[in-house]
């Protein structure tokens, strides 16, 4: 969604959640961008929800296999959008993309995430 003001997120339950992106067409991915809102944007002034850890997997169906592309950690106090390149970049294109969210920054009940884009 366009609106990534506190509050209009997609919340995963738990700190260690998952889920997969069908992208529109086949994508060879070079990286992958997080977005979540800044400390001082929140009403609270804590963004202990946003994730910490996480992987990236390009998933191709047709043969059930997964591989990864990348580990990575967003840094709350860096910029709201960071882009990762992805470790293990392939010459092969997927249509999906796996992304895990090992632990966030404290939160118990839930981890948000604001924006995901997939370059390639």
């Amino acid at each position: 969604q366009l609106d990534i003001s506190p509050g209009y997120c997609w919340p995963f339950q738990a700190s260690r959640s998952q889920v997969v992106f069908r992208l529109p067409t086949q994508v060879r991915p070079t990286a992958i961008t997080v977005q979540h809102p800044l400390k001082k944007s929140s009403a609270l002034g804590d963004i202990s929800s946003a994730p910490r850890d996480f992987t990236v997997s390009g998933v191709d169906a047709e043969r059930e296999e997964e591989i990864l592309l990348g580990t990575f950690s967003y840094d709350t106090e860096k910029e709201p959008t960071q882009t990762f390149p992805l470790q293990n970049e392939l010459p092969r294109a997927f249509q999906f993309i796996r992304l895990v969210i090992q632990s966030n920054w404290g939160k118990s009940g839930y981890t948000c995430i604001y924006r995901v884009q997939v370059h390639g």
